[in-house]
Parts: structure tokens; C-alpha cells; sequence
């Protein structure tokens, strides 16, 4: 049986920090597509969209290392 998705902040193919990468994941969809539309949203809501990005920085958690496990 498959395992549920998870929403987490992938470490590869991110350019800031992965919240664009991480929910493109999640949804299935391009992670070019979700920047984009972030990016318009930004501006259409008088960059209220960087306040959102720090917020889903601070609540989306990051996906573990692979390689260094605790």
C-alpha cells in the first residue's frame, strides 16, 4: 500500500529554501508553474506573498538527509 504524501521542503532542486519546489511536489505539478504563479501573486497582492513564503519557511518541515541520520 503506498504511503501517504508528505509536505516537506525538498533538499535538491530548490533555489531559496524548496517551499516552490515542496508544494509542487505535493500537488504533482511543474515546479516552474508554481513559481510563476507565486511570483505573479506576489505582486498582484502588494508582495504580501513574502510574508506567506516565511511562513511556509517556518511551517514546512525539511526532508531528511539520506545520508546523515540521527
Amino acid at each position: 500500500m503506498d504511503e501517504p504524501k508528505k509536505l516537506r521542503r525538498p533538499r535538491t532542486g530548490r533555489m531559496l529554501s524548496g517551499v516552490c519546489a515542496g508544494l509542487a511536489d505535493f500537488f504533482d505539478l511543474d515546479v516552474t508553474l508554481v513559481r510563476a504563479i507565486y511570483a505573479l501573486a506576489t505582486v498582484f497582492t502588494a508582495f504580501a506573498g513574502v510574508i506567506i513564503y516565511i511562513i511556509l519557511l517556518v511551517v514546512i518541515p525539511e526532508e531528511k538527509n539520506r545520508y546523515f541520520q540521527n
